[in-house]
C-alpha cells in the first residue's frame, strides 16, 4: 500500500487532484494536506491593524476544517475514507515537500494551480515548485 499525499486549498484543480487520487489510488492511504501560508495575511489592508494575524489565522484553521470536511464527502462519494488530514503552516510548495519527505509518502497529487490573479504573479506555481523539490514522484492534474 502506498502513501499518497494531496494538497488541498479550496480550489476546482485541488479537488480535480482529489478525485484523480481517489479513482487512481484506491486501495492505497490518501492524506490530504491545507498548508496555512501567512505570507497571505500580509496582502490584505487589514493587515497593520493589531490582533489581526491572530484572527486571520483561526479563519485560515477554520477554513481547512472546512475544506478536509469537503474531502472526506467527496471521499466517501468514492467509496473511500476517511481520509487523513494535516494542516501545516508556511510556503505551501516546500511544506508540502518537506510533510511529506518527513511522513515518508510516496507520491504526491496536486492541482495544476490554485492561486490567482496577484498571488499567482508574486509567489508562481505551487505545482510547478513542488515538481521542482520533489523526490518522489509528483501527479499533476489538469
Amino acid at each position: 500500500m502506498s502513501r499518497i499525499l494531496v494538497p488541498i486549498d479550496g480550489s476546482e484543480q485541488a479537488q480535480d487532484a482529489l478525485e484523480y487520487a481517489l479513482e487512481e489510488f484506491e486501495s492505497d492511504d490518501i492524506t490530504v494536506i491545507n498548508v496555512i501560508d501567512p505570507i497571505e495575511a500580509g496582502y490584505t489592508a487589514q493587515a497593520t491593524v493589531p490582533g489581526y494575524s491572530e484572527e486571520w489565522f483561526e479563519q485560515a484553521k477554520s477554513a481547512a476544517d472546512d475544506l478536509f470536511e469537503a474531502a472526506n464527502e467527496t471521499a466517501a462519494e468514492y467509496g473511500n475514507g476517511p481520509l487523513d488530514t494535516a494542516t501545516e503552516v508556511g510556503r505551501p510548495s516546500r511544506t508540502i515537500v518537506e510533510y511529506a519527505e518527513e511522513n515518508g509518502f510516496d507520491h504526491i497529487v496536486i492541482g495544476s494551480h490554485g492561486r490567482a490573479g496577484v498571488t499567482r504573479i508574486l509567489l508562481g506555481s505551487v505545482a510547478e515548485s513542488v515538481v521542482r523539490r520533489s523526490p518522489m514522484p509528483v501527479t499533476i492534474v489538469r
